[in-house]
């Protein structure tokens, strides 16, 4: 499968973003990957994205170690490191960090239609947050975005801890500025009581919007 390897800032942490054309990708590149068996019955769209994150998971850990993969399908990072993948259409992430137990958690999602956005808001958000994306002042589809992001990277930071999925309703947004996404948890979760808050820090470009959280 035709990759391309670039790393980028994000909160001080380097983070290795590879782009990937999922038409190139035959069976046969799944091989690099020691866990490839485990993936024999995926369809082809996930084989590929499987197959990007852990290409920049590699890129992001000594000597280029691949992470295995989880009952639940979360990677498994080597002894002593903390990190999160992600993919969204032709890009995958990754960001490793030296901390066994960090909370780390990556998320990329394509910024949403504005109909879209206002379609689907009631699943992501309360009335509450809502009026706290629109105090922001940035446009609803893109606060909203970073709104579902924030929270996909939250929980893939707390699946190690907590091994359950958690739905949007666990963390609600509290502040969005113009470079940090602020969450506040409304269930205990690991370690951490109601109400603790974490702040990410976020990008974007014209299409994307990327979230890291490190704690």
């Amino acid at each position: 499968m035709h990759t391309t390897h670039r790393t980028f800032i994000l909160a001080g942490h380097t983070v290795h973003h590879v782009t990937f054309d999922p038409t190139t990708f035959t069976d046969a590149d799944l091989l690099w990957l020691p866990h490839h068996a485990e993936l024999s019955k995926a369809g082809r769209k996930r084989k590929a994205e499987h197959l990007a994150g852990r290409i920049a998971a590699a890129h992001a850990l000594p000597e280029h170690t691949v992470p295995g993969i989880g009952p639940s399908g979360e990677p498994l990072w080597p002894e002593g490191v903390s990190g999160s993948i992600t993919h969204s259409g032709t890009q995958a992430i990754a960001v490793a960090v030296r901390y066994p137990d960090a909370l780390v958690g990556i998320d990329c999602e394509a910024i949403l239609p504005d109909r879209e956005a206002r379609e689907i808001q009631d699943g992501i958000i309360n009335a509450q947050e809502a009026m706290c994306l629109t105090r922001s002042g940035y446009p609803f589809a893109l606060a909203l975005t970073l709104a579902f992001s924030a929270k996909e990277s939250l929980f893939k930071a707390f699946f190690p801890q907590v091994k359950t999925f958690m739905g949007f309703e666990w963390a609600r947004v509290t502040e969005l500025t113009e470079k940090t996404i602020t969450l506040a948890l409304s269930h205990p979760a690991g370690d951490y009581p109601e109400g603790k808050r974490f702040t990410l820090i976020w990008q974007n470009n014209d299409t994307s919007v990327w979230t890291l959280l490190k704690a």
